[in-house]
């Protein structure tokens, strides 16, 4: 390939030869080796030509004609928060069952010792379930009669057993909390039942009240929720913030595990205010003493949002109409985005509904014309129900959109309120790329969907939600190839990294995910169950599993004993794989190949 050393220039650190390697180039090219050198790709070809790289000092690895992709990079999640509290939460993500469910919540319940929760906190549908129903509150008062038990379900409501109501002290003179609904019995006694309506603060600020880990807790809960995103072959993050999440008390953990060089996935950070009318002086305090794109590869302050101005904030419960944005929108959206302009730091708005998309675009664009954007990276976050006008506003103005895969989650609610026609163009992802507008995709993890990109993926191919329902005909799905483009050198955009990452061509960083099946090949159901059996960043490995099980990094006890990780991991893991070599790849190649198309505050 043009622009690769020659062997004179010097050994790799790493070779990885027989393999399938999609590199993501312009060309898409499928390539046998890889060298790897200085934490940087460094030449790919065929084995003979990257074999002769290897010095006395090399490391080589036999990928045993494993398919090998960039490390995935999620253009939108919330891993710093999530992070914070992955060893309290007894992840339902993935799980087959609302019986295996209580089962497991059961258990929990039992090891849970006193003043600590049961936390099912984001990551499931109830149509996941072989049951396609809810826990009834008579199930998790059976299942937990003395533990506190909160059960998160999307934006739209928490279940409480009677023990979590006690202990965050709902009883019949609680009033309802400003944007929600505390249900009640006959007797005006809370039945369990917390209803977001019209927004999400009252699950949030309820979910608030739990117990917290300790630091040193708070540091292995990171670090665990870090390699549970490795082992999904995850290597890079952007966080959009969130609420509850402040800036700089609650990026302490992560930025203590930078320092000390703990880390295992690159995070980029954007700032969320979490002061409703105040948001232009968070904002101002935080660009006058921060830069956009301080730090460095490994975690830096990415920009601003997806929490811009709490009045241009559209809930998303597909459960509940449309909201109607105030009329302070606009005023407040100018004045914080006409100031980032100014002081050119990138920002992102959540925005789900094409109407208050339209109002967004107007402020964009007049703003533009007194400060121009001139290149500044700016994103509209969700964008469900965007029309083909507006993603051309987008484009014109040099933004970019983040997707995510909350209709694979949330899909059979969308089609109940909007209907089967509808949902085949929320979002229109295909119109997007079409219209040359720069597309990331993510999951909007850890408290809606799950953050195991390969369900992302799965949803992309095939259309469907994790129940199975349909949403999009062929002419808003992804061949597998491009999907897998909008994880990788999509994604790389939105954190202004296009150049450093996404695609394994010489000097992008060597971040790498060598995958339990061929993603090519495969049938589209097991999409949603593919692992990283070896994730490496920076040529580092950070996960290794099946034969390649010695490059594992050591072991890491889970804190507290107790965790629901320590007992069930995170994403249901399914049936083992057999570890030899994976059946052939959608492009055949010879050295090199080239892909063919043919041959997945607010509730944020």
């Amino acid at each position: 390939m043009s622009g690769q050393p020659s062997p004179a220039a010097g050994p790799a650190d790493l070779v990885m030869l027989n393999g399938r390697i999609a590199t993501q180039d312009e060309r898409r090219s499928i390539v046998q080796a890889m060298a790897i050198r200085d934490g940087r790709v460094y030449v790919t070809g065929d084995d003979a030509t990257v074999a002769q790289f290897r010095g006395p000092a090399t490391r080589t690895i036999d990928l045993n004609r494993r398919t090998v992709i960039p490390g995935l990079i999620d253009s939108h999640s919330h891993p710093i928060r999530g992070g914070l509290y992955y060893n309290l939460e007894l992840r339902w993500d993935g799980v087959p069952s609302l019986a295996d469910g209580l089962r497991m919540l059961r258990e929990q319940a039992r090891r849970t010792p006193p003043n600590h929760w049961v936390r099912v906190v984001g990551g499931w549908s109830e149509f996941q379930f072989a049951e396609r129903r809810m826990p009834t509150l008579a199930e998790l008062n059976e299942a937990a009669p003395d533990t506190p038990v909160f059960v998160l379900n999307l934006y739209a409501s928490a279940l409480l057993n009677r023990a979590a109501l006690r202990a965050v002290g709902y009883d019949r003179n609680t009033p309802n909390p400003p944007g929600g609904e505390i249900e009640r019995d006959g007797a005006g006694n809370p039945t369990g039942l917390l209803i977001a309506k019209p927004n999400a603060f009252i699950l949030y600020s309820t979910l608030a009240k739990g117990p917290k880990l300790p630091p040193e807790h708070q540091l292995n809960s990171t670090r665990q929720f870090m390699r549970e995103l490795n082992r999904l072959g995850v290597t890079s993050v952007i966080d959009a913030g969130g609420g509850f999440q402040n800036y700089p008390q609650d990026y302490e953990v992560v930025s203590a595990l930078h320092r000390d060089n703990l880390s295992t996935v690159r995070l980029a950070a954007n700032l969320f205010t979490q002061r409703a009318n105040r948001e232009l002086e968070d904002f101002s305090t935080w660009t006058s003493t921060l830069q956009a794109g301080q730090g460095d590869d490994m975690y830096r302050i990415n920009g601003a949002g997806e929490m811009l101005v709490y009045s241009a904030a559209d809930f998303e419960d597909f459960l509940e109409p449309r909201p109607d944005m105030p009329a302070r929108m606009e005023p407040e959206l100018t004045a914080v985005v006409k100031m980032l302009s100014e002081k050119r730091w990138p920002f992102r708005l959540h925005a789900t509904y094409d109407e208050t998309i339209t109002r967004a675009l107007d402020v964009f664009e007049a703003v533009n014309r007194e400060a121009p954007f001139g290149g500044l990276h700016w994103m509209i976050d969700h964008a469900e129900t965007i029309s083909a006008r507006n993603i051309d506003r987008i484009r014109v103005l040099g933004g970019g959109i983040a997707i995510q895969h909350r209709m694979a989650f949330q899909g059979e609610s969308f089609i109940a309120r909007y209907g089967k026609a509808q949902a085949e163009h929320s979002p229109p992802i295909k119109r997007m790329l079409a219209a040359g507008v720069p597309v990331g995709a993510g999951t909007d993890a850890t408290r809606v969907a799950s953050y195991n990109p390969f369900v992302s993926l799965y949803w992309l191919v095939s259309g469907k939600t994790v129940g199975g329902t349909p949403i999009y005909t062929e002419s808003n799905r992804l061949d597998r190839m491009e999907a897998l483009r909008l994880w990788t050198v999509g994604s790389a955009w939105f954190s202004s990294e296009e150049e450093k990452k996404g695609a394994l061509v010489p000097g992008r960083l060597a971040d790498v995910a060598v995958l339990s099946a061929d993603y090519f090949s495969i049938p589209d159901e097991e999409i949603k169950r593919l692992e990283s059996v070896l994730t490496l960043v920076g040529g580092k490995p950070v996960y290794a599993a099946a034969e390649f099980g010695d490059l594992s990094p050591p072991p890491l006890p889970v804190l507290p004993e107790w965790s629901p990780v320590a007992h069930y991991g995170g994403y249901a893991r399914s049936a083992p794989r057999a570890a030899g070599p994976v059946q052939s790849s959608a492009a055949a190649f010879s050295g090199h190949g080239h892909w063919h198309p043919g041959c997945d505050c607010f509730a944020f």
